[in-house]
């Protein structure tokens, strides 16, 4: 049987592209030892994490490193088991990353129901982005009903949750996107009232007076790609304001060994005694199955929506990653092998 893989091979040092990866296939073995699974992926994740584990320094681990297969989430079915818990044909969910087949450990795998939810939801949804959404957004910003909640990168698989999740709190949501098509989907399809596309602003000064015109003040800024965006919204907090860094996708390009310094916004979190806190999905990975409980019923009731952004092609996967940082994507990116 033959294993096809994304090697990673030269760290970028702006876009991330296929000249960074070596396309190969090699003999993979179906004799399993005890408790081992053979799964062939079928729906590969893509996420902006992925680049900053390509930068040079280390961030919450060490950078990802070279000539070894670049990791991911996948939904995958399994082909042979040799353990109890699992049986061809079963859908599960991995990070075996960016090959078409792997052999797993039984403990690895995450049993997937069909019947409950589309199996890809586990990449999106109710995978890793709705984890860091939920937990992000409730723990870290504390939403209350009559708050103004501004999300950036609205649009996006995390992003899309927020706004939805904020909505759902009572509380006046701002999304912020780099397109007309994105806000008019935010407006339409989860009615999101209000929304800024920052392109059509010049600069941070620009961007602000427009945010003025819809807000008196922002009790949670929920931050996925700082820069430009984050210096307009940071002086405009209101007293005990709520900051929540989930991203910085605007520095991931050539800005994760070289950081743009910002202009100094420490006074304004002293003035307004603002909190600024960092959150990763991994944090609450202990607490998954809590998410799932309150967010599964919500998508089979129609109450949340979720969209997803499929590239047809393993062979496609180096440019859908690249294709988060273009703006081409709304909701999850999600490859289909």
């Amino acid at each position: 049987m033959k294993n096809t893989q994304w090697i990673y091979r030269k760290r970028p040092l702006a876009q991330v592209g296929a000249e960074h990866y070596e396309l190969i296939s090699q003999e993979i073995a179906d004799d399993l030892a005890k408790n081992e699974v053979l799964i062939e992926a079928k729906y590969i994740s893509v996420d902006p994490y992925m680049r900053i584990q390509q930068a040079e320094s280390s961030s919450w681990e060490a950078p990802h490193p070279l000539d070894c297969v670049q990791g991911s989430g996948v939904v995958a079915s399994v082909l042979k088991s040799k353990s109890d818990a699992f049986n061809e044909g079963d859908w599960v969910y991995a990070y075996s990353g960016w090959q078409t087949h792997a052999i797993m450990h039984a403990a690895e795998l995450t049993k997937l129901n069909p019947q409950q939810a589309p199996v890809t939801t586990a990449l999106g949804v109710l995978g890793m982005p709705g984890r860091t959404a939920w937990f992000g957004l409730t723990e870290a910003g504390k939403p209350k009903a009559g708050d103004t909640v501004v999300v950036s990168a609205a649009a996006g698989a995390v992003g899309s949750l927020v706004v939805q999740f904020a909505k759902l709190h009572g509380a006046k949501v701002i999304g912020i996107t780099g397109s007309d098509n994105k806000n008019r989907w935010l407006s339409e399809e989860l009615g999101i009232a209000h929304t800024l596309n920052y392109k059509r602003f010049n600069g941070a000064k620009d961007f602000a007076l427009a945010l003025k015109e819809l807000t008196d003040g922002v009790d949670i800024y929920f931050d996925n790609v700082g820069g430009w965006i984050t210096d307009a919204i940071i002086p405009q907090i209101n007293l005990r304001g709520r900051i929540i860094i989930c991203g910085q996708i605007s520095q991931y390009n050539g800005g994760l060994d070289r950081v743009e310094l910002s202009p100094r916004f420490l006074h304004h979190l002293l003035y307004k005694r603002a909190t600024v806190q960092g959150i990763l999905a991994r944090d609450y990975i202990h607490r998954h199955d809590e998410m799932l409980r309150v967010v599964a019923p919500m998508i089979k009731s129609g109450l949340l929506k979720y969209t997803e952004t499929m590239v047809q092609g393993f062979e496609q996967l180096p440019h859908a990653l690249n294709m988060l940082f273009t703006g081409d994507n709304v909701g999850k990116m999600i490859v289909a092998v």
